[in-house]
């Protein structure tokens, strides 16, 4: 897709006719110009040499049909991947009816931690705002024969937000802005790995979207092993950001923490975590270790009694649903080769 020309091939055609052609890309999803039949075929054929809205990609879909990845092929040839999870559970109805698109803001990341595929690629590049955006067009267009759209948006693909920060913040409008997306702030999250600016950058936007923090371990030493970043951005410097943040915004603040085993799943992990946790708006994500390499994820035995430790010290915490892991496209699974 290429709609940074958008604007300028309609500057003079009259204003109604911008306003058109945002709704047949943001709100009607169409895939070719063609379909904007309101448009006089000279001006449709400009739009689809100068505009075009064809979105290259390949598409996996999980056995459970509750995930789908994209490998979406950008102009100058790198690859990103995106998924979309489609949340049916009769367990939980306030969650039903959800499709949530997992968005990738780098080609790769530069920060290896070494639990997740993406850091074995290094950076390629940053992404645009309109690269960011197409990842969640492509899924609308997808769901758009179901009369179904996307609902939420997470920044938790490939690549740290916050090193591509006015691009993420550009495309979170965008997706928030009621002429375009119309996804509600609290409907889209936002993950960092913990940098420090872009948290206190973050906490000053006039925005209700939600910041989570990928911790993965309850002290300086463990995390600076499995995450690097840790070395610049110690753990308390983190925490004493993300205090700032919830002193600002009065938001709460989820901590994602992967559970590997024999590595952070132990009873003293757990404990730790607990002390480190007890804080007002702070809120503990669980997520089961999808192999990438080196790792197994923790046996469901541990899992529970780190669990158990939890909620004996009055920790607030859920634990993720898995999805696509058998289409590796779960958290920590985004890589291409290219």
């Amino acid at each position: 897709m290429d709609l940074i020309n958008l604007e300028k091939v309609l500057e003079n055609e009259p204003k109604y006719r911008v306003k058109q052609a945002r709704e047949a890309v943001f709100k009607n999803f169409i895939s070719d110009w063609s379909e904007a039949t309101f448009f006089a075929k000279d001006l449709r054929d400009k739009l689809n040499k100068e505009c075009p809205l064809e979105i290259r990609a390949d598409v996996l879909v999980s056995k459970k049909e509750d995930s789908v990845k994209a490998r979406i092929t950008l102009k100058d040839g790198f690859m990103i991947e995106t998924v979309l999870m489609r949340h049916e559970d009769p367990l939980r109805p306030e969650a039903s009816g959800r499709n949530t698109v997992c968005v990738s803001c780098q080609v790769g990341c530069p920060l290896g931690c070494l639990f997740c595929a993406t850091g074995k690629m290094g950076l390629k590049r940053n992404l645009t705002s309109d690269e960011i955006i197409e990842q969640v067009i492509f899924f609308d267009r997808y769901l758009k024969s179901e009369g179904k759209k996307v609902t939420n948006v997470t920044y938790m693909g490939m690549g740290e937000p916050f090193l591509n920060y006015e691009n993420v913040l550009k495309s979170i409008r965008v997706l928030n802005d009621k002429e375009f997306f119309n996804i509600g702030a609290r409907s889209i999250s936002v993950s960092t790995s913990g940098i420090v600016e872009g948290i206190k950058k973050f906490s000053a936007e006039d925005l209700q979207v939600n910041l989570a923090i990928s911790l993965h371990a309850p002290n300086n030493e463990l995390r600076e092993k499995l995450m690097p970043i840790d070395k610049k951005y110690p753990l308390p410097v983190v925490l004493k950001a993300v205090d700032g943040y919830i002193k600002k915004t009065n938001r709460q603040v989820m901590f994602e923490y992967v559970l590997i085993k024999d590595v952070n799943d132990s009873d003293n992990c757990a404990q730790e975590l607990a002390m480190l946790m007890k804080k007002p708006l702070y809120y503990v994500n669980l997520i089961l270790y999808n192999a990438t390499g080196i790792f197994k994820p923790s046996i469901t035995q541990r899992v529970e009694k780190f669990k158990e430790i939890l909620k004996k010290n009055k920790i607030v915490f859920s634990q993720r649903y898995r999805f696509g892991d058998d289409i590796e496209a779960a958290c920590g699974q985004f890589a291409t080769n290219k």
